[in-house]
């Protein structure tokens, strides 16, 4: 793509921010109102947790959009990045417009902080969740191998004009390394308590000892009809990358399986699994590049599986699990299949965001839960409107 001089977009990019916000706001009055007859409730898996009702129709499915790989602010310096931004807002809006889900799950790289000149990786995360939060519906995340990479010094700053202007403290204060003026990102620690001051945010630290990954955590649906009765559970679990390997830790493992026997001993309430960065078991369930042949499903298999760096046990003790029914990753841009693998299935969302590499038309994974009785349901909703590649998954 042609990119313009740097002064042109020192003019137009507020305007392009400015555009973008409006439109958001704008926006945000097409929430369509449903009748409020019963609720599910969502309870935090985490100490202190709250619990948060989300307004159903009566006897409606629960429904969920999966908005994956995002990439909001990269080449910030650059006017094509604000660009980006914007369209990927424009994908957002469709979908939650078009599908009214009840819950959003930001599948990792929400932002590509390697991109990010100064410690301002927060306000574009805020700008990625905008339209969801906007409409009053609730979200969570989990952590991507971009949202807290270390920056990255394009080479032609270092020719003319130089290195674009960064706001630095005051004059006569130091910026030597200072977090106003410095070239670093933000990082996992430090976006999660500012994704977990919103309104609607269910996301969480997840266990201390659990780090550096941060977000690990699991989420409780239940009707309203009997809320100690849980319909599913909802695990989040950081894969890894930017600042640490990409890896699920055995530590994450066993956190898992403690936290599993603990709140389903009997495996009698279905498990949803989701992270980023898809694990081994992805390569070895693969459709042939080109193609996709039954049983699997999807519409994309445009290139090969780039799974995480190694296996410490966690598919071991999701496939040996009767109650786990799929895992649903991002990452790679141009795959969107499901695949069936052992006892489970092994998903892949839908490349969301106009940041990242690919021109594949972009779009969402939905997700619907039936209570009675449990079903898991898939299908991908696309930037134009069309639907495609439905599955069910239990």
């Amino acid at each position: 793509m042609e990119r313009t001089n740097r002064s042109h977009w020192k003019t137009v990019l507020p305007l392009l921010f400015m555009s973008m916000f409006f439109t958001v706001g704008l926006s945000s009055s097409s929430r369509h109102h449903r009748g409020v007859s019963s609720t599910i409730r969502f309870r935090l898996g985490r100490d202190g947790g709250s619990e948060r009702v989300v307004p159903m129709r009566g006897g409606a499915a629960l429904k969920i959009a999966l908005f994956a790989d995002l990439h909001f602010g990269e080449a910030e310096s650059e006017g094509w990045g604000a660009v980006q931004d914007v369209n990927s807002i424009k994908v957002m809006n469709t979908v939650l417009d078009d599908e009214t889900p009840d819950f959003v799950i930001y599948l990792g790289d929400v932002i590509t902080a390697n991109n990010i000149m100064v410690a301002n990786a927060s306000l574009y995360w805020d700008q990625a969740i905008s339209p969801t939060q906007n409409r009053g519906i609730p979200w969570a995340s989990v952590f991507g191998n971009h949202d807290d990479a270390a920056f990255e010094w394009p080479l032609e700053w270092f020719s003319a004009p130089g290195i674009p202007q960064v706001d630095c403290p005051p004059t006569g204060t130091s910026c030597s390394g200072e977090e106003g003026c410095s070239f670093k990102g933000t990082g996992r620690l430090e976006l999660m308590k500012n994704e977990i001051t919103h309104k609607g945010s269910f996301s969480s630290f997840g266990p201390r000892n659990l780090w550096p990954s941060v977000s690990n955590y699991v989420l409780q649906v239940s009707s309203s009809d009997d809320p100690q009765s849980p319909v599913a559970f909802l695990y989040f679990l950081d894969s890894g990358g930017g600042s640490y390997p990409e890896v699920i830790s055995s530590a994450q493992a066993e956190w898992f399986q403690q936290k599993s026997k603990q709140i389903n001993s009997d495996s009698r309430v279905p498990e949803i699994i989701f992270w980023h960065i898809p694990s081994t078991a992805y390569k070895t369930v693969a459709p042939k590049v080109g193609g996709i042949q039954k049983p699997c499903v999807g519409s994309i298999n445009k290139e090969s599986v780039a799974s995480q760096e190694a296996e410490t046990g966690i598919m071991n003790l999701l496939v040996n699990r009767t109650s786990v029914k799929a895992i649903f990753v991002g990452h790679n841009h141009g795959l969107d299949w499901c695949c069936p693998y052992q006892n489970l299935w092994l998903c892949y969302a839908r490349h969301t965001g106009y940041g990242g590499y690919g021109d594949w038309p972009r779009g969402a994974r939905i997700l619907e839960i039936t209570e009675k009785p449990f079903s898991l349901k898939s299908w991908i909703r696309m930037e134009d409107g069309q639907m495609h590649s439905e599955v069910v998954l239990s």
